[in-house]
């Protein structure tokens, strides 16, 4: 057995310790996140290299950001390291969290790592990462857009309700028109002229000037007869104007951070394949990638389930049976990607042949047919570990090879 070394990482600084290969330990002290403290750090562990012949072992608890510049350090110097989650950490000393010192944590952590050694960190290109980080952006994006959409959907209501019945509510028109007229009051001051122009000029997208009149009737005639909750100068109107403002802001920065992860991914193999499955395109397949990160870290397509979380999670006692659920401990991200994939792969099964919506039809048809949820959950078991064939021999999908190795298996 080799050497130890144990970080319980803290915000600004990690507590480190240092056992020998007898499970005595020869350090311990507390480093701060500096350049010069990571130097020390850097010296100690090629000491203890030279002395034993061989990189000690170093181990350390994922704790979000604050463990980042110990990993950056570690990359830096070329030294492998296991990443331990905590809750992988806390099943590998069960005591761990008994009495909650940094101290005793990485004591713990190191004792622990003489009885089951964890398995190093297989560090990801830098591309990965920055995908990932983009992917978390784009989320971020996508729930701010929700909030705002209930805000404006809850003041429309007491202003002008009828321009959701006018226009479709997910369009950057209704976002236009919630700025120009957020009150019945602001249409009915203007001439049939001067709202059809205000029409045409308020999207980027190509209209009719026929279409353009149409609406602004359609606007016009809703105002003169509508009797908002608000009053034209209350101070929820421009609250309404802000909040639509903001929504535009934040779906075109969504549409830019797609466009920066395609561009980057044009050269990666992966996204080529997986654009090659009927129902995924662009946000889906860079967004996966984001995800996953590098498929060919993992072994087996096993290890790729577990890691998005939806291997099988069985629970038998004695004679008590639970019904078999799916784990949920892996990347709830990815998982959330791959379900809506599914059931856009379902909604648009005409446009061309899928064998997972072949799999999703066999499991509805059985005797006793699968819920939808469940269904969705199968298929993407089975899109996973065609996805990880598929990027593991370097091949894009093909319908006919894919139902050929189905009936075969």
């Amino acid at each position: 057995m080799k050497s130890v070394i144990a970080f319980d990482v803290s915000m600004g600084h990690s507590y480190m310790v240092v056992y020998d290969a007898w499970q005595h330990c020869i350090f311990e002290g507390d480093i701060t996140h500096t350049r010069s403290a990571f130097e020390d750090v850097r010296i100690r562990i090629e000491a203890q290299r030279k002395q034993d012949g061989v990189l000690p072992a170093i181990v350390f608890e994922a704790t979000g950001v604050y463990s980042k510049a110990l990993e950056r350090f570690m990359q830096a110097c070329g030294f492998e390291y296991a990443l331990l989650n905590p809750l992988a950490a806390k099943m590998q000393s069960l005591s761990m969290r008994m009495h909650k010192t940094d101290r005793s944590d990485a004591h713990k952590l190191a004792e622990a790592c003489f009885t089951h050694l964890p398995r190093n960190k297989q560090v990801q290109e830098g591309y990965y990462e920055e995908m990932r980080s983009l992917s978390r952006h784009y989320a971020e994006l996508e729930q701010e857009i929700v909030r705002l959409r209930t805000r404006m959907h809850a003041l429309v209501q007491m202003t002008f309700p009828e321009l959701e019945q006018l226009f479709t509510r997910t369009s950057d028109l209704y976002l236009s028109m919630l700025q120009l007229f957020p009150h019945p009051d602001r249409v009915t001051v203007l001439s049939r002229t001067k709202v059809k122009n205000m029409i045409l000029g308020s999207t980027g997208k190509r209209q009719s000037r026929k279409r353009a009149e149409e609406k602004a009737d359609q606007l016009m005639s809703a105002a003169a007869d509508a009797y908002p909750a608000l009053s034209a100068d209350d101070v929820r109107i421009e609250q309404l104007r802000n909040y639509a403002a903001r929504c535009q802001t934040l779906l075109e920065l969504k549409h830019r951070l797609i466009q920066q992860m395609v561009a980057m991914s044009q050269e990666q193999a992966e996204y080529h394949i997986l654009k090659s499955f009927p129902g995924i395109a662009d946000i889906t397949a860079v967004r996966i990638i984001a995800e996953a990160g590098d498929i060919r870290r993992f072994d087996t397509a096993n290890q790729l389930n577990a890691y998005t979380g939806i291997d099988i999670r069985r629970h038998q006692s004695g004679t008590l049976l639970y019904k078999d659920k799916i784990n949920r401990r892996g990347n709830k991200h990815l998982r959330k990607i791959l379900y809506y994939m599914i059931e856009n792969m379902i909604r648009n099964q005409r446009h061309a042949d899928n064998h997972l919506v072949d799999y999703y039809r066999k499991l509805k048809k059985q005797p006793h047919g699968k819920h939808h949820k469940v269904a969705c959950i199968a298929c993407v078991n089975k899109f996973l570990k065609c996805l990880f064939h598929l990027v593991t021999v370097g091949q894009r999908y093909d319908y006919a090879v894919a139902t050929h190795h189905c009936v075969n298996s």
